[in-house]
């Protein structure tokens, strides 16, 4: 599979409007859980396992969150991140219909039936990035299986296409990487382990508008193929284009 720009990748970055979309969520996300049974299922196995979190409370250090959020994090950032993480079939759905939301503004207005929980999981890794003491880089590693990506070649500049689970620990990764591996280099990514279901992978979230150079590839005849990708900047073609759906 080529590695590229994925310029058919849905990646509004909500610059602008991230209060009229908080504004839109409640009803938004009813119409996509009677659309997509996926999503409910995911999200409400999410938000139960979120209560539950929050009933242990951070001071007994029984739950993965025991930090305290980043200011403007909700409740529902926490479930998204929790529905994205958890081993079901939704993230593997979200990211397929990410990958081909932006084929045109009319494709996602009216057939990308996960606006929630795009909208939440960037708005998530936005506030968790400036959550931090100061802004972060970090190496990362990505395995994945199922595909095998092989970019244009050293120096080209590309994105993951969607949102990309990535972790911190090498060996977490390589579990996942029978058909490609990536090593990354990310500014963007942010840290979710006291959201994510499995705190001890050290995930940390890519979001789809990060661009990327590619410093080294090579395709083995037997293993994965390896990636090594460096943090160029972002790039988005889309923004708050469901708010401008709404006033149009």
């Amino acid at each position: 599979m080529p590695l590229d720009m994925a310029l058919a990748s849905f990646d509004d970055q909500y610059a602008g409007c991230a209060a009229a979309m908080t504004a839109a969520l409640p009803d938004l996300n009813r119409t996509e859980f009677q659309a997509n049974r996926v999503y409910a299922d995911g999200w409400a196995q999410a938000s139960s396992h979120w209560q539950e979190r929050q009933a242990w409370g951070p001071e007994w250090g029984l739950s993965p969150t025991h930090l305290p959020p980043p200011p403007g994090f909700r409740d529902e950032h926490g479930v998204a991140l929790l529905a994205y993480t958890a081993n079901s079939p939704l993230h593997k759905e979200f990211n397929a219909a990410v990958r081909e939301a932006g084929r045109s503004r009319a494709h996602y207005l009216h057939h990308f039936s996960f606006k929630t929980l795009h909208f939440l999981l960037t708005e998530a890794l936005q506030l968790l990035g400036r959550g931090q003491r100061s802004p972060q880089c970090r190496q990362v590693f990505r395995g994945v299986h199922g595909l095998r990506f092989w970019p244009a070649g050293p120096g080209a500049t590309v994105r993951l296409g969607g949102f990309a689970s990535a972790s911190l620990q090498n060996v977490a990764a390589q579990q996942f990487g029978e058909d490609t591996f990536f090593g990354i280099w990310t500014c963007l990514g942010a840290p979710v382990k006291g959201y994510s279901f499995f705190p001890g992978e050290e995930e940390v979230l890519i979001p789809p508008f990060e661009t990327f150079q590619v410093i080294n590839a090579s395709r083995p005849a037997q293993g994965p193929a390896r990636i090594y990708l460096r943090a160029l900047g972002k790039r988005s073609t889309y923004n708050c284009e469901y708010i401008k759906g709404e006033r149009a």
